[in-house]
């Protein structure tokens, strides 16, 4: 099949390599010149593990091509997927639907003979309507049909969650747009992937209600965590003795600094928005998304309590930036409203992150990022462990403690057990738990 992937960023970029990679002709088009010419060059722009491999293996095959033109790639199509941005509209929390507009419109101008348009950006219900109707409007002879597919990819972990998905929902009633798509994801059946075809409208809610239910599990079980340190339970094991409910599931049950990225935070947003339009208000979720901006502070202030109450003049080292561990994603990330908050109480910031600190230097100011995690370390007053990067698991803490003013480790994502940090001379606090 020949398709084209309007978009090159994250979602894009994964989803036109792994079709490629499946022996699809894949073109991704983007309008960033500079991007264009790096993927060409064989630079990807983005972290995510395995990612470079492929596209260097498809673009040597032929099967992956990047340009900026879209006009050519279109007209021999398939299927072309709309896979922009929908960033948070400033002012109202809406998503920003300017560039799957645009998309749409040049898309329509471009299309020979039947072609599916997917919409594989993340969207509020009702989008593939507008896609449909812009299409219509542009080009009254465009044959096409408008279908949704959206994207359930984990940053870190988006070729594994490609090639091997949990289901692939397709939302369309066109006839002609279900045989393409089955023959896009046929190469998936091998792994029994479930094909879930649906309305259109339905498979953008989805998205939207799947995003919005992980964001309520990880904001319920930092709740909880609050609770098992005011009446002295361990909220890991707490976690462990609900998640084993098969009803609940483990997953996402981990308390942390609360959630960020590019999905949870705006996808929650627009979701109360559209909820708040239909006049049928989402009182969890938008209980979740104030409890979710309330909490990333409340870590900040956990580590001034852990600190004695002032860190003025105080270094603090700060381990993971990132808002998730394999990916250099800063979208979001806890780590900007912890170090902005200890920032304001007086501390001297100095953080390591195995990949994220290009992106984060310039929403950081004053901070002072260093080689490593000993670098890090160097007389600080305290070291918070923001993201659970695998380096950050097995750290020597002798070195460490010889680093450091003052033995004291704030584990903001309960890597380590007490007692293996304790008998290194290391105060520990955790998240849920006793110090």
């Amino acid at each position: 099949m020949n398709i084209v992937m309007v978009g090159s960023g994250y979602v894009g970029l994964v989803s036109g390599a792994c079709f490629a990679d499946f022996g699809h002709n894949v073109t991704c088009v983007d309008k960033d010149v500079g991007k264009i010419d790096a993927l060409k060059a064989g630079r990807i722009p983005i972290f995510e593990p395995g990612l470079a491999e492929i596209v260097a293996k498809n673009m040597k095959s032929g099967q992956l091509a990047f340009t900026t033109e879209l006009n050519e790639a279109a007209a021999a199509a398939d299927a072309v997927f709309i896979a922009v941005g929908t960033p948070s509209r400033r002012g109202d929390g809406h998503a920003d639907l300017s560039y799957v507009h645009e998309a749409a419109r040049e898309i329509a101008r471009a299309v020979k003979g039947f072609t599916v348009v997917v919409t594989k950006s993340t969207v509020p219900v009702g989008t593939g309507d507008d896609v449909e109707r812009i299409i219509g409007e542009t080009n009254k002879d465009a044959d096409i049909a408008v279908a949704s597919n959206p994207e359930f990819l984990r940053e870190g972990a988006a070729i594994s969650d490609f090639k091997r998905p949990d289901r692939i929902v397709v939302g369309t009633d066109d006839p002609r747009a279900r045989q393409v798509m089955n023959e896009i994801y046929r190469p998936l059946f091998i792994n029994a992937s479930p094909m879930m075809f649906t309305t259109r409208r339905t498979a953008e809610l989805i998205k939207y209600a799947g995003n919005a239910f992980l964001a309520m599990k990880i904001t319920f079980i930092n709740e909880i965590a609050d609770l098992c340190e005011r009446v002295g339970a361990d909220v890991q094991e707490v976690a462990r003795g609900i998640g084993s409910d098969n009803r609940i599931g483990s997953k996402f049950l981990h308390a942390g600094p609360g959630y960020g990225g590019s999905c949870f935070p705006k996808d929650t947003l627009a979701l109360v928005k559209t909820a708040q339009d239909h006049d049928a208000p989402l009182r969890l979720i938008e209980t979740t998304v104030a409890v979710n901006d309330q909490r990333k502070r409340a870590m900040a202030r956990k580590i001034i309590s852990a600190m004695g109450g002032d860190v003025r003049g105080k270094t603090i080292a700060i381990l993971g930036l990132t808002f998730k561990p394999n990916t250099d994603d800063m979208r979001e990330s806890p780590a900007l409203s912890i170090v902005q908050t200890l920032q304001d109480a007086g501390a001297v910031i100095r953080a390591y992150d195995p990949e994220g600190m290009e992106q984060a230097k310039p929403l950081m100011p004053d901070v002072a990022f260093c080689k490593n995690p000993y670098e890090a370390a160097k007389d600080a007053a305290a070291i918070a462990l923001v993201t659970e990067w695998d380096q950050f698991r097995a750290l020597d803490f002798k070195r460490l403690k010889k680093a450091v003013a003052t033995p004291l480790l704030v584990d903001l994502r309960n890597v380590y057990r007490p007692d293996e940090v304790s008998r290194h001379g290391f105060t520990i606090v955790g998240v849920g738990r006793k110090a």
